[in-house]
């Protein structure tokens, strides 16, 4: 399922999903219409319908038909590989695991090593781009996932928020609690039954003259949506951020997805087969 929202007016949806989608034949939009597996602002469509300014569009078409039967990793998304380990750079709008309607990094990166045994150690939201530690066999898995539990692997991102955090560095501290239902997280100052304690860490890198700021954020505890969750309970929501954010504010910027970005991971610590690790820093080419 992908969601988009219009940035022009007077455009069939179908021609719309087609800029969108360049691989994605026109018959399988069509098939989507007459089963009514795309919606315009949560409404069931049948026709080639006219789509204005601001609408919403889900689209319930399968991830490797919209990206083309022959949808692939590609090999500048490796950021490192070694024989135990891989880090890929995650795109934009894709699942870090796929379900049966749509295709997820997973299956990209089974498929571009041969090795249907490689598995993502930690996740990203869909709609959050960045850095994904896969495993290559069971025993680099176990060895990752503990490492990740004992705090030993730092994550630091990249994100674009309204305003300017006062002051310009901070560690956060507050209490999540996941909202399954709804897919959400509340976050309170105070500890709650059914809450968990989360610290995040801002530094203020660049501030803009549009009223927003670049920050560098460390993920001490990794919950569920917990920056952008965090980052908006303190009156800074990531810009494009539908869930957490500002509607009008993301309207202004042409924004419908989170300006999140998983850019550098340290492992602080590292045991067993993969105690090379320790010390080593993986990053983005581009923030190098």
């Amino acid at each position: 399922m992908r969601k988009l929202i219009v940035e022009k007016d007077n455009k069939k949806v179908v021609n719309y999903i087609k800029s969108k989608f360049n691989n994605v034949p026109e018959s399988a939009i069509y098939k989507a219409l007459r089963q009514k597996d795309i919606r315009i602002n949560d409404v069931k469509v049948s026709e080639n319908v006219s789509v204005e300014k601001g609408d919403e569009i889900t689209i319930y078409i399968k991830d490797e038909i919209l990206l083309g039967q022959n949808a692939s990793l590609k090999e500048d998304s490796i950021v490192y590989d070694d024989e135990n380990i891989v880090v890929v750079n995650k795109p934009k709008g894709m699942l870090t695991q796929g379900t049966d309607n749509d295709i997820g990094l997973d299956k990209l990166v089974c498929d571009y090593f041969k090795n249907p045994s490689i598995r993502p150690c930690h996740r990203l939201d869909r709609n959050t781009s960045g850095l994904i530690i896969f495993a290559k066999d069971s025993e680099s898995e176990e060895i990752i996932l503990e490492m990740i539990r004992n705090h030993e692997i730092s994550k630091f991102y990249r994100c674009i928020v309204l305003g300017t955090p006062i002051p310009n560095s901070k560690t956060l501290k507050a209490y999540l609690f996941k909202d399954s239902k709804n897919n959400r997280v509340i976050i309170s100052d105070e500890k709650k039954k059914g809450y968990t304690e989360i610290v995040t860490k801002y530094t203020v890198l660049e501030k803009y003259k549009d009223g927003t700021s670049l920050l560098e954020v460390e993920l001490v505890t990794g919950k569920t949506h917990q920056i952008r969750a965090h980052l908006a309970y303190i009156g800074h929501p990531i810009i494009g951020d539908g869930k957490y954010g500002v509607n009008k504010v993301n309207k202004k910027f042409n924004k419908d997805t989170q300006e999140l970005q998983s850019y550098k991971l340290r492992f602080n610590l590292a045991h067993g087969k993969l105690s090379y690790l320790q010390g080593k820093t993986i990053r983005l080419a581009y923030y190098s």
